[in-house]
């Protein structure tokens, strides 16, 4: 993938700061960086972007590097200064169904599943194609960075683990503009959901909303836990922060993080 040499104008035109860098470590840490030295300068929504990053970062603290060109490396940055602090584990979800939903749009009239793992995977045919990372700006709570990292021509032998897909490697040549513009729309309009009900996801209709598209509801799950344990069980719900719910012989247990395999 080559970004386009005329820009991105339908993200631009939802976004009111789109900056384009030819390379960079991570996009993540670019836009915190920027945003601490220059808050007046980035607001709501604002994008940073790339298809050559080359120390990304994924959850968990893990490496996200890709083939120069072959993915799509994206930053915004929401401001969300009204949102009650307990319901701000919401955006990373929100963030995932935002994309899910983008990938859907660019795919509309094509014969491909796209769903939502549990919290902010993007599964393309069930093979990962989009993961995000949100993260809060250092002394400013309601400025969060979320990081999307979309494979976009990435052949098959280059894809890092065989759990991930690829665009190309479902046959599918896709407008990044398009797909952004999808992303950034979505994403705002959740995130405004949320705002106005001050915080509940469930009276804003969200909760419901990314439950239908989450993959990992109902499904049987295998969770490696922070300090090192593994739950097994059947992943029913989210809770009201967004939450996993998973019951284990009747016992249900709330995971807020943690790698998540569906078993299949």
């Amino acid at each position: 993938m080559t970004l386009p040499t005329e820009g991105f104008p339908l993200a631009a035109a939802v976004s009111p700061r789109l900056q384009i860098v030819e390379s960079t470590g991570s996009t993540n840490a670019d836009l915190v960086r920027d945003v601490e030295r220059d808050p007046a300068g980035h607001p709501h929504l604002s994008v940073l972007l790339t298809d050559d990053q080359r120390a990304g970062r994924g959850r968990l603290d893990r490496s996200w590097t890709t083939p120069a060109g072959t993915a799509l490396a994206v930053s915004v940055l929401v401001r969300v200064a009204g949102l009650p602090a307990h319901a701000r584990g919401w955006i990373p979800l929100i963030a995932g169904a935002a994309m899910t939903r983008a990938v859907t749009g660019v795919l509309r009239g094509q014969s491909h599943e796209v769903r939502l793992k549990w919290p902010n995977d993007v599964l393309l045919n069930g093979g990962k194609v989009c993961g995000i990372l949100a993260e809060v700006v250092p002394g400013d709570p309601a400025a969060v960075v979320i990081g999307a990292g979309v494979n976009t021509t990435m052949q098959p032998v280059d894809l890092p683990v065989p759990t991930a897909t690829s665009f190309a490697a479902v046959g599918v040549t896709v407008d990044v503009d398009d797909l952004l513009a999808r992303y950034l729309r979505g994403l705002d309009e959740q995130l405004q959901k949320l705002l106005i009900a001050g915080g509940d996801a469930a009276a804003s209709g969200l909760r419901a909303e990314i439950e239908q598209l989450c993959e990992t509801i109902g499904h049987d799950v295998s969770v490696g836990m922070p300090d090192g344990g593994v739950l097994v069980g059947k992943a029913v719900r989210l809770d009201g922060d967004g939450r996993l719910v998973v019951e284990v012989a009747g016992v249900e247990t709330v995971v807020s993080a943690g790698d998540v395999v569906h078993v299949r």
